[in-house]
């Protein structure tokens, strides 16, 4: 019998590799991004603007939904098949998506781009983990966080540009938002194919379809309502059932893996180790606070700072200089000392600092002010994400590593979600009251009065915000005069604090859970060598 040996990667073959690691999770990113300035122009050529959040909540449900499948594949087969289709499928449902007619077939098309992009974030850090000790890895690991901090900025430029060209090349400009991923895709599958080759022994598995449709069972209601109940209504009819029915697949779904142990899709005894239980807890907090927390940030600059989707994706830059800069460093100290417990916390420290100078920015604050906090977050995001995975990854037994990554990244896409729904929730249930407020007060000065009473026009259109459709189509705020568009600024901004100011006490939450992180010796080894070098000492190949 054969036995795969411990290959070593010198530097420059792991910077291949990671090469096309990072295309492939450059696609997932610029896709989440690029639709955010995208979607109101596509769902208007459409005509289905009322059934553009579908398209948003298909993609989010398969992808959330295959994390954990691809993770616990790949440890029974391999990665790079599974890697290798991963992009295959994104790559597909990007092109159909291209060629949608309607709404729902974009919808449709989103829901097979996500079965992809589910498997993009999660095994492109399971590869890394094969390939590089636990004590370097950190250092590449920061590569991805600034493929992130590329994407976030680049989407919305490219998104602004692609949705505002009526044509390019003889087709919809908006259409390119999709198209774009066919050549990335295709290079990076390249790449992949030419340069990753993992000495893999295969090990015969139960495979845990009963944990897989029971998880799906719980989910897809759960992520439904989560995006949906805003509109439904939190208590409506189908709310409540899509309650019920996630709840039923969620206890399906823990018996499930009881019962296959060691070969299930979570195993639960790996979730009760202490590194990885701190781990996806704290990414499950994580991800509520930044996606929360973060995705008021581009809205602020919108609407209170009158930027464009485009300008204020430039204006994120403080916050990808944060995320690279807390990586770099982390990573980079991770490798000197060994030692991985500090950065969490320190990182934890930044957020919630970060969030609350957040909750004290109001509609007059500068904002370069804004920026500098942008700044901090993102050190505190690049102290923590990467940090914690390696943590989780050197807690694990080399075979675990796919299964460990994936409930790690799965988590921190739940977090997200449930984060987006409650602090969208909030938002929005506060908001017309707060406007209301500003302008009570607003009446009251001169100012706002002869601004009134020169252009009565300008009071029209405030009848419209006050009644509510300025919730829907805030561009009514570029046509009226600065003194009159500053108290729904106000009354905006302090909807916003509400949002800081409850992303302030999720994240203490998390800080409190980050400390209960161990601190273990790093190992030197990769995976694919500890691997290697276990099964030769079972055969009594290797040193005792």
């Amino acid at each position: 019998m054969t036995h795969a040996k411990p290959v070593e990667f010198t530097h420059r073959q792991i910077l291949t590799i990671l090469g096309g690691l990072m295309m492939g999770m450059f696609l997932a990113a610029l896709d989440q991004t690029i639709m955010a300035t995208a979607t109101r122009t596509i769902a208007d050529d459409l005509q289905g603007f009322d059934l553009q959040a579908w398209a948003t909540t298909a993609f989010l449900i398969t992808s959330t939904i295959s994390t954990p499948l691809y993770g616990k594949l790949s440890d029974i087969y391999g990665r790079r098949p599974f890697f290798l289709l991963a992009i295959g499928i994104f790559i597909l449902g990007s092109f159909l998506c291209g060629l949608s007619d309607n709404m729902w077939q974009l919808a449709a098309f989103r829901a097979i781009q996500g079965l992809g992009a589910g498997g993009l974030m999660s095994l492109a850090l399971a590869i890394i983990g094969d390939i590089v000790p636990p004590r370097e890895r950190a250092k590449y690991q920061g590569f991805f966080l600034a493929v992130f901090g590329t994407a976030s900025v680049l989407g919305p430029i490219l998104g602004g540009f692609f949705a505002g060209a009526d044509q390019i090349l003889w087709t919809d400009g908006w259409r390119w938002v999709f198209y774009l991923n066919v050549p990335i895709g295709l290079a990076a599958m390249a790449v992949v194919a030419r340069v990753l080759h993992l000495p893999h022994h295969r090990v015969d598995h139960r495979i845990d379809w009963p944990g897989a449709l029971t998880l799906i069972l719980g989910l897809v209601p759960l992520l439904t309502v989560a995006e949906q109940g805003r509109d439904w209504g939190w208590t409506s009819g189908r709310s409540i059932l899509c309650y019920v029915i996630g709840v039923v697949g969620l206890i399906g779904f823990v018996l499930a893996e009881r019962a296959y142990k060691d070969e299930a899709l979570l195993p639960l005894a790996l979730l009760s180790k202490r590194t990885v239980a701190v781990g996806v807890s704290a990414s499950t907090i994580l991800g509520m606070a930044m996606f929360g927390g973060l995705m008021t940030v581009p809205l602020y600059l919108q609407i209170v700072k009158g930027s464009s989707a485009t300008l204020a994706g430039l204006q994120m830059i403080p916050f990808v200089v944060g995320i690279m800069g807390g990586s770099i460093i982390s990573g980079q100290l991770i490798s000197k000392t060994g030692r991985y417990r500090i950065f969490p916390i320190v990182g934890s420290v930044f957020m919630v600092v970060a969030l609350f100078l957040f909750s004290l920015i109001g509609a007059d604050t500068p904002l370069w002010r804004t920026m500098l906090v942008m700044v901090l977050m993102g050190l505190g995001l690049g102290s923590n994400m990467q940090p914690m995975i390696t943590a989780v990854q050197n807690a694990v037994s080399p075979r675990e590593i796919g299964t460990a990554t994936g409930a790690v990244t799965f988590f921190r896409s739940m977090g997200g979600t449930l984060g987006t729904a409650v602090f969208l929730s909030v938002l929005f249930n506060v908001l017309p009251g707060n406007i209301r407020d500003a302008y009570a007060s607003a009446r009251a000065t001169p100012e706002f009065q002869q601004a009134l009473a020169s252009d009565p026009a300008q009071g029209e259109l405030l009848k419209t915000a006050m009644g509510g459709a300025g919730l829907a189509d805030t561009s009514f705020l570029s046509r009226l005069s600065d003194v009159i568009a500053h108290p729904f600024k106000v009354g905006f901004a302090e909807s916003v604090h509400v949002v800081y100011l409850i992303a302030f006490f999720v994240m203490i939450l998390g800080l409190i859970v980050v400390f209960f992180l161990p601190e273990l010796p790093l190992s030197q080894r990769s995976a694919q060598q500890a691997r290697a070098e276990d099964e030769l000492q079972a055969t009594g190949d290797g040193p005792a």
